[in-house]
This record gives structure tokens, C-alpha cells and sequence, in this order.
């Protein structure tokens, strides 16, 4: 692996034009794919082989042409105080709005009367119009939702309050200018590492491209296979964040060998060929993580998944050909001012012969030293502290409720939210989350119909406690399906309430079904809810079991131990149930909201556990091979565990902590989304992060591997003969460095030197 990449690397750096015109042209052709593919899809939400999508498919079967996919709105009037809406000047406000909703656009299916449609609250107060449209939400065109905001004007000029809700008006994500101050702390974070304009720029420049090119290439099939716009922005932000992390090493490994003296393709041969080989392995966890996603058959996630990983793919071959590539075009740029005139000066003293490193910059400990030998010292009071402070935040983890997002999370100032609220206090709390009944009458015992089904449904259904409103049954034009509409006491969100009411609902459609053999399957918001829940429940030890045996095995080929890669995947179970805990007091319990902008608590959305495991597991392995790397690569080499420890730290902490700082940012930068779901991934994975590269990583790990010892590095023999050798450390470049003479040569005679 490290011979291959270290001629790769080579290559890139002797043919850097080529390469970077292929960059370019990749960019280019992405980019104008981009610009000429059709609109992005709608963000469908599907869920196979669950009862609630079988019944919503069973809906556009026998109910053909009422566009069940379709957009659909709410313009909900309130009477003011001392009126209601059956007065005549505000019954002709409503009819004049609903004429000016149904003439607004040809997009416009169907608008129903409030006063047809008897959708008047029992105090007269609150009437709502449901507006249906023959286009998805994503498909309304601008004129048809400017349509719907001028038809509420009608109301409102009238004196009456008008809020509109659904999903008509939802629109494309916006961010805001927090993803840009991301952005520029990593840039200044580059810089303080770097200290050289130049060594900075190359990371941004280099994941912008690979962010560019994934972002553009997902846009471009966003039509042809319905992605949606939220899978595009993950797919950024988990882009920006490895592209530059991954860069960041390589130019890192780079300076480091030149410091060293060695000839700058030479030097960008060995980066790629060490620092290159961390960069494979770490890409293919997170991507073995993002695939993995594909168990839980939830397409919505698998398409995030897979996307996500195809940027990330990217990101890794950026790294490993652009990278060198531009720092051919750098030249000794790379090092700050002052280093290329001490290059310089010993290189004219010495009349060409390499060098090595100053031993007064060898000999003075900088801070990763210092704090490894510290944790060396008492690794027992660092394992502890760094454990008992997760654990204090992964408690309100405990009292995780998972929901899905509807207007009632929207923030308390946007018109869906005064929609929700209204219909609320006018309908009650159960009517923004209405339950839909389907009774299948096709194959119905002798002597029994869909009717006598429906009716029979109705009866037992309509006698549970939680039950508010229970609609009448609707038959299609065969007769042989109908549909109710149960109205909950309970509001949507609530903590078990309208969920024990759907399986009450699900007991009693199993004894009618037995009895009559009508088949009758519960759906609407709640219900795909519960689905999901299970079905996520259902897929989460699978998933583990896939993704860390996976990377279980993918990490013994690295560091070749047991207990190194066993020690990672616990330290990750700590990081994961750390920053769940922190979503949950934050999205959940309201902590801090007004720091992070949470308008509105409520439940955490049903996908953010495994998804969270999935992403935060790809991530966490990344500062695992890239600071344990260089600790087995000492080992190997002849230093003694705890001097490898420190030699790690030595050369890979301010990196990794620049690395992560970097990922931190450009997460955060994520939490000033205007969409609720991406504000929380945003955060998720930032205090994610934050947990497992300074807490984990930088204290667990050291510490356990104190502890551990020799022992940490144990592979049995047995296992020593069937792992293939990948020669991640770089022995086989060290063995060519020997045998050429090059300043690594003595190195690789002397391994206690490194």
C-alpha cells in the first residue's frame, strides 16, 4: 500500500499539470451537468415494507387521481374577538379567498369549502380551507405560492387572522452565513497551523473542488434518481469536513519531510505514501459507515448514505493526486518564511548533504509531548475523568423521544406555525396529526363487504379512549375500499399517548380482520412515526454489527492488535451516547436554545440515532488511524509503548487537533440552517467531534494504551498469518530509503531513531 501510494504521489507531483487539468475537467463537466439537469426532487419520505406505507400505497391504487403525493395547504382563518366565521362579512371574506386559491394556479387540484366541508370549530371561531395541489411541493412553481400568500390577503383585509400551513410552502434549505464563518475559522485555523499562506489555501482549495464536484454531480442525478436537497447538503458538510481534514495531513507529512531534507518530490512521494496509506483506510471507514446506512431499506437514508460516501471518495482521491500536484506547483512556499531560509542555510553548508531535524527543535517538547507524558503519568485519573464527564452528558440521552418534523417545529414566528397553533386551539390538540384508517374489502369472507367492515371498524374504533373526532367511511367508486379519519385527543408529539392509541387501533384491526377478513391498515403522520421507530429499532444491532466488524477488521489490517481497534469501538459507544445526550438537552429539553437557535423542543427526529452512529463512527476512526498510525509506527520501529505514545502525540496532535477543530467548525457552521433536520445533524456531529477527538482520542486513548502496554499491540499468530501486510507504517519506503542512501537511510538503520 505505502509503495503504491508513494509512487502515486510521485507521479501526481512530476505530471501536476495533467493532473490538475483532469481536476478541472472533472469540475467543469460536474458543474455543467449541474446547471442542466432538470428541478431536484421532492423530499420523499418512504418506508417499505412497513403497515403505513402499505396503506398509503394502497391509497393511490384504489383512490386513483387524488394525487396522494401531491402538495397540499391549510389556510386556516380566525374570526376576532366577539365574531365567528358564520357572521356574513366574514363567511364572504373565506369564499372570496377560496375563490382566489382556486383560480390562483392550474396547479391547483381541488380547494375545499370550509363551510361545505363543515371544517368549523364547535365556537365558530376557526374555519380552515384545504387546498390540494397535482405537484409535489418541490415541483409548485413561484407563481403558485405566491398564489396561496396573495389568497390569504383576502382574509386578512377583512379584518380576520390568516396563517397558512403544509407542505406548499416549504422551501430549499438556506444556511445562512454561519456555514461561511465555518469556513473562514478553518481557514484561520489552517493558518495558525501552517504559518504560510500558501500550505493553508491548499486543503479549502482542494475539498472545495471535491465538494464542488460531488455537490454538482448529486444535482445533476438529483431528477433521475429523487434526491432530495437535504441529501446534497450532508453531502456537503461531511464533504468540506473530510476534504480538508484529509489534505491537512497530507501537506502536514509533506512539510514534516522536507523539514527532514529530503528532495521535494521525494518528499511528496513519502507523504502520500505514509500519511496517504492513514488517509485510505480512515475514507473507507467512514465510507464502510455512510453504505452501511443501507440496511435500515429507509431509501431517503440510504441516498444520504450513499451520497455522502461518494463525496468522501472523492475527497480521498483529491488528497492523494491534487494535493501532491499543487504542492508541485508551490514549490518551498509550503514552509513558513522562516523555515526556508534554515533550509536553505544548512543546505549551503553543507554542500548538499541532508540533514535532519535541528536537535534543539528535537530536544524541546512541544505541548502533544507534553500532554502525552502527562497522561502517562496518571493514565488511571485521565481514563476516569475523561469517562465520567461523557457519561454526565450522555445522561438526558436516557430520556431520548423520537418524533418526526411537522409545522409544529417550525419556528413560533413562521405562518406554519400560527397555522398549527390555530388549528390547535380551534380543532384540538390530535387534529395536526390525524390517523387515516384503510379497510380492504376485496377479499372479505362470503357474507360480508367492505361496508359492513367499515361500519364495524368505525363502531370499535370510534369507542377508544383517545379518539376526538371519527370521520364517516369513504368508499372508492368499486366499493371495495373505504377510508376513516381519526382525529386524536392527544397532540401528535405527545410521549406515548397517540402512539399506544395507533397499536390499540392495529389490536383491534387484527380480530376484525380474523372475523370478516377486511384487512384494515392505520397510517398518516403518527403512524409512519411509529413504523419508522421500530423499523429503526429493528436495523440498529444489525447495523452495528455490519459497520464494526467492518471496520473491526479494516483496523486489525492496520495497526495489527485486537485490542487497539477493540479499544476504538468503545471509545466511540462513548462519544455517540455523549453527543446524542447533548441533542437531547439541546433540541429536546431546550437547553441552551437561544445560543443555538432552537426556537421550538420537541421530539428528536426518529432517523438522528442511527445516523449519528453511522456518520460519528466513520469520523471517530479518522482521528484514530491518523494519530494511533503514527504511534504503531513507532512501535514497529523500536521505541518502547509509552515512548511510541509520545511519539505519536509528538508529530500527530497539533494536526489532529487542528484537523478536528476544522470539523468542528464546519459542522457548527451548519447549526444556522433555516431546516430543523439539518440544524440538528449540524450540531450532532460537531459536539460529536468535539467528544471524541479531545476526550477520547486525545485522553482515553493515550491512557488506555499506558495501560495496556505492550500488550496493546498484540496480535495472535494465527491471525499474524491470514491478515494481509498493507505496510501502513512505510517500512517498505523506509527499506528503498536505506538501500538509495537518503536521508531516511540511518532511520531505517537505527529504528530507535525515529
Amino acid at each position: 500500500m505505502a509503495t503504491f501510494l508513494y509512487q502515486l504521489g510521485r507521479f501526481a507531483f512530476r505530471r501536476r499539470r495533467f493532473v490538475a487539468l483532469i481536476w478541472i475537467a472533472l469540475l467543469a463537466v460536474a458543474g455543467v451537468g449541474a446547471a442542466t439537469a432538470a428541478a431536484p426532487a421532492a423530499d420523499s419520505f418512504a418506508i417499505p415494507g412497513t403497515e403505513a406505507q402499505r396503506a398509503f400505497d394502497l391509497l393511490d391504487q384504489r383512490f386513483p387521481g387524488t394525487n396522494a403525493d401531491g402538495a397540499t395547504a391549510r389556510v386556516v382563518f380566525r374570526a376576532p374577538a366577539g365574531e365567528t366565521m358564520k357572521d356574513p362579512a366574514n363567511k364572504a371574506a373565506v369564499e372570496r379567498t377560496v375563490h382566489a386559491l382556486r383560480s390562483g394556479s392550474p396547479q391547483v387540484d381541488r380547494v375545499a369549502d370550509p363551510y361545505t366541508a363543515r371544517a368549523l370549530s364547535k365556537d365558530g371561531r376557526t374555519a380552515y380551507a384545504q387546498v390540494s395541489y397535482k405537484v409535489t411541493g418541490f415541483e409548485l412553481s413561484d407563481a403558485a405560492k405566491d398564489a396561496l400568500q396573495d389568497a390569504a390577503k383576502e382574509g386578512r383585509d377583512a379584518g380576520l387572522t390568516v396563517e397558512t400551513g403544509g407542505n406548499a410552502l416549504q422551501a430549499i434549505p438556506e444556511t445562512g452565513a454561519t456555514e461561511v464563518i465555518g469556513i473562514a475559522i478553518s481557514a484561520v485555523v489552517l493558518v495558525i497551523t501552517f504559518g504560510a499562506l500558501i500550505a493553508a489555501g491548499l486543503p479549502l482549495v482542494t475539498a472545495l473542488i471535491g465538494v464542488g464536484i460531488g455537490v454538482s454531480t448529486i444535482t445533476a442525478l438529483s431528477s433521475t434518481l429523487d434526491l432530495s436537497t437535504t441529501t446534497s447538503t450532508l453531502a456537503t458538510m461531511i464533504g468540506l469536513a473530510v476534504g480538508i481534514d484529509y489534505a491537512l495531513f497530507i501537506v502536514s507529512r509533506y512539510r514534516a519531510e522536507i523539514t527532514e531534507g529530503s528532495e521535494r518530490e521525494e518528499a511528496a512521494g513519502r507523504a502520500v505514501g505514509t500519511a496517504g496509506s492513514a488517509v485510505v483506510f480512515a475514507g473507507l471507514t467512514v465510507v464502510i459507515a455512510l453504505v452501511g446506512l443501507a440496511v435500515v431499506n429507509i431509501p431517503m437514508l440510504t441516498k444520504m448514505g450513499l451520497a455522502a460516501a461518494g463525496t468522501v471518495v472523492i475527497a480521498v482521491l483529491i488528497a492523494l493526486t491534487l494535493i501532491p500536484a499543487l504542492l508541485g506547483f508551490a514549490g518551498k512556499r509550503v514552509l513558513p518564511r522562516k523555515a526556508r531560509k534554515d533550509r536553505e542555510g544548512r543546505e549551503s553548508a553543507a554542500a548538499g548533504e541532508p540533514h535532519g531535524r535541528p536537535a534543539t527543535a528535537a530536544e524541546r517538547p512541544n505541548m502533544g509531548t507534553r500532554w502525552a507524558r502527562f497522561v502517562l503519568r496518571r493514565p488511571v485519573a485521565v481514563l476516569l475523568a475523561a469517562v465520567v464527564a461523557l457519561g454526565a452528558v450522555a445522561v438526558p440521552a436516557a430520556s431520548l423521544e423520537l418524533g418526526l418534523p411537522d409545522d409544529g417545529s417550525q419556528p413560533v414566528d413562521t405562518t406554519q406555525r400560527k397555522a398549527y397553533d390555530l388549528l390547535t386551539d380551534g380543532f384540538g390538540a390530535g387534529f395536526n396529526g390525524p390517523l387515516m384508517l384503510v379497510v380492504d374489502g376485496r377479499d372479505a369472507h362470503a357474507g360480508q363487504s367492505t361496508k359492513s367492515a367499515a361500519a364495524r371498524v368505525a363502531k370499535e374504533v370510534g369507542a377508544l379512549d383517545d379518539v376526538a373526532v371519527l370521520t364517516p367511511p369513504t368508499f372508492n367508486k368499486a366499493g371495495d375500499t373505504a377510508t376513516l379519519t381519526v382525529v386524536p385527543k392527544s397532540k401528535p408529539s405527545s410521549s406515548g399517548a397517540t402512539e399506544d392509541l395507533v397499536h390499540d387501533i392495529r389490536s383491534k384491526a387484527t380480530g376484525i380482520a380474523r372475523d370478516t377478513g377486511a384487512k384494515t391498515l392505520v397510517t398518516g403522520t403518527t403512524a409512519m412515526n411509529v413504523d419508522v421507530s421500530q423499523k429503526l429499532d429493528d436495523a440498529l444491532l444489525p447495523y452495528l454489527a455490519l459497520v464494526v466488524g467492518l471496520a473491526f477488521l479494516l483496523l486489525m489490517v492496520v495497526f495489527r492488535s485486537v485490542l487497539v481497534p477493540l479499544k476504538a469501538a468503545l471509545g466511540f459507544l462513548l462519544s455517540v451516547v455523549a453527543a446524542l445526550g447533548a441533542v437531547v438537552a439541546v433540541f429536546q429539553w431546550g437547553w441552551l436554545g437561544d445560543v443555538f437557535g432552537v426556537e421550538q423542543t420537541g421530539p428528536i427526529m426518529s432517523m438522528m440515532p442511527i445516523f449519528m452512529v453511522g456518520v460519528v463512527f466513520g469520523l471517530a476512526m479518522d482521528y484514530e488511524v491518523f494519530l494511533v498510525t503514527r504511534m504503531r509506527e513507532a512501535f514497529v520501529h523500536g521505541e518502547r509503548p509509552g515512548e511510541a505514545v509520545v511519539t505519536g502525540f509528538r508529530h500527530g496532535a497539533r494536526v489532529v487537533t487542528a484537523a478536528a477543530v476544522i470539523m468542528i467548525s464546519v459542522f457548527a457552521g451548519f447549526i444556522g440552517s433555516t431546516d430543523a433536520m439539518i440544524k440538528m445533524i449540524g450540531f450532532g456531529l460537531a459536539v460529536a467531534v468535539l467528544f471524541d477527538a479531545f476526550l477520547v482520542r486525545m485522553a482515553v486513548v493515550p491512557a488506555v494504551l499506558a495501560l495496556l502496554g505492550r500488550s496493546a499491540w498484540w496480535l495472535p499468530g494465527w491471525l499474524q498469518k491470514i491478515l494481509p501486510n498493507v505496510d501502513v507504517e512505510g517500512e517498505g519506503l523506509r527499506v528503498r530509503a536505506a538501500d538509495a542512501g537518503g536521508p531516511h537511510a540511518s532511520a531505517a538503520r537505527a529504528p530507535e531513531r525515529v
